[in-house]
């Protein structure tokens, strides 16, 4: 089968030709249908988020069709980042899976979706709503999962604030709307194409991350990998607000004083994603309705594609399609 793998820091992602995997128990192989792309794959290749055994295939945004290793015949599938937990810590048996010790993550310590074929845990395999062709599902297994779990932390916030407005601010935006929240949007100095693309989903504002909104917020999720944003996000809360950091990875928050956490605010993380998240959020999509804006690219441009990412150079999100 054909695959684009990761072999050390700093190196340009490869074509390969690999064995076809075979199932083992308790697991599927799929079809990829779809990929989308993540800034954590950007992380994983700068060596910000390590590869303890690479080479690796990389992608966790995974759409297939399951083609053995399951009783119930062909059907359509999603793979989150979140690929395989023990069942047995004090996280696992709490449903806190996402906190799991032992965890391995998809297109990090497993092979991912940048490949015609993969296999996946089918614990971890979400039933996928059908209206969603596979390139317009893909971008809901991260860039939603993981917006949803960092809206649900922030409580009933009607002002919120949503710092990087990229796959996880495009989609998150959408179902806040839904649910009555005003969603103010922060891009990258000069980028009027996303402050644009926010207006046009709803968003009451749209700016520069470096601007302060024209009325304080009561919540602010960050999704940008910008440790710098946390202190600015928490001088645009409103006492009793929350700035919810988003991303697997961030740069270091500057020291800030402690006038800007006075009155309440608080600032907290999100770590990857639960199986229940998985499925409230799948579920919600269809209803709101959320609307993925994709951008795709053929497996043998995953660089290219990953390359756009990081420059900005789509809005939206970026799938790969084998």
């Amino acid at each position: 089968m054909r695959a684009m793998i990761f072999e050390g820091v700093g190196q340009p992602l490869h074509a390969v030709r690999m064995q076809m995997p075979e199932p083992g128990p308790g697991q599927l192989l799929l079809r990829v249908e779809a990929c989308g792309i993540c800034r954590t794959d950007l992380h994983l290749i700068d060596g910000e988020v390590k590869i303890a055994r690479p080479p690796r295939v990389l992608g966790h945004q995974i759409v297939g069709t399951v083609i053995a290793g399951d009783d119930e015949g062909e059907r359509r599938v999603g793979v989150p980042w979140l690929g395989w937990t023990c069942g047995e810590c004090a996280y696992c048996r709490s449903e806190r899976e996402n906190l799991c010790p032992r965890a391995r993550f998809t297109g990090c310590d497993i092979d991912g979706g940048m490949a015609e074929y993969a296999l996946a845990d089918a614990r971890y395999c979400f039933v996928l709503p059908e209206r969603y062709p596979s390139e317009q599902a893909a971008p809901l297994l991260c860039a939603g999962l993981i917006g949803y779990r960092a809206l649900r932390m922030c409580g009933d916030a009607r002002r919120l604030g949503l710092y990087g407005f990229g796959a996880a601010g495009h989609i998150l935006a959408q179902v806040a709307r839904s649910e009555g929240r005003e969603v103010f949007a922060f891009t990258r100095s000069g980028d009027v194409a996303a402050q644009a693309f926010a207006r046009e989903l709803g968003a009451v504002w749209a700016g520069s991350s470096e601007a302060a909104p024209p009325m304080q917020l009561d919540a602010a999720i960050v999704f940008a990998p910008d440790g710098a944003l946390v202190p600015t996000a928490l001088r645009a809360l409103a006492p009793g607000g929350t700035v919810v950091c988003g991303g697997i990875y961030m740069s270091d928050i500057p020291a800030f004083p402690y006038s800007l956490l006075w009155q309440e605010r608080t600032v907290r993380s999100v770590a990857n994603l639960t199986r229940r998240d998985g499925i409230e959020m799948l579920e919600l999509a269809p209803t709101v309705p959320v609307v993925t804006k994709v951008s795709t690219y053929p497996l043998e441009q995953a660089g290219t594609a990953l390359e756009d990412l990081r420059a900005g150079r789509f809005t939206g999100a970026g799938v790969i399609v084998p």
